[in-house]
């Protein structure tokens, strides 16, 4: 099995103006690759919480976490790893889709647990709140129907509950 690419940070920062510029700054001086982020409050409004997808291909893991550590409004970092934790993406896109084939692409919503949200004469806006794997699928089953807007969130993840078995 190939290692992992990328790797999942959480980052638990003091919710203070000009703290996400220092961290995003420090990944640019640095040339650390953001694949993705996200940010925003905790239920404690004294924190946000940061999620950050990372290409480790551009630096080692490690380093990474050491000079965001350095950071004073940095509260905690967490890697997250794939199989122990739940990872979420939201796609919103106005698909060009004539009436004639509209049923076609509202069946495929469907499937992918979808929701249509606005319907046209020749275009369907939906959303998809799914991991990031079935985001692109989707995204790639929609495309030959081509996309008037397209927008992606950045990935937000969670650590897995472990559950009690009675």
């Amino acid at each position: 099995m190939a290692p992992p690419k990328e790797h999942i940070l959480t980052v638990l920062v003091e919710n203070k103006p000009g703290v996400l510029t220092r961290v995003s700054g420090l990944f640019a001086r640095r040339g650390f690759n953001i694949v993705s982020l996200a940010v925003a409050p905790t239920d404690d409004e004294r924190f946000s919480r940061i999620t950050a997808v990372v290409d480790i291909e551009s630096a080692p893991l490690d380093q990474i976490v050491k000079q965001l550590d350095k950071l004073i409004n940095v509260v905690k970092i967490t890697e997250l790893a794939p199989a122990d934790s739940i990872q979420r993406e939201l796609l919103l896109a106005t698909v060009l889709v004539p009436t004639s084939r509209q049923n076609e692409v509202i069946e495929l919503v469907e499937t992918f647990e979808g929701r249509i949200l606005a319907v046209g004469p020749d275009e369907l806006t939906v959303s998809l709140d799914a991991t990031p794997t079935k985001i692109d699928e989707f995204e790639e089953r929609m495309r030959p129907f081509g996309f008037s807007a397209l927008q992606r969130t950045g990935r937000v993840a969670l650590t897995k509950l472990i559950e009690n078995n009675p």
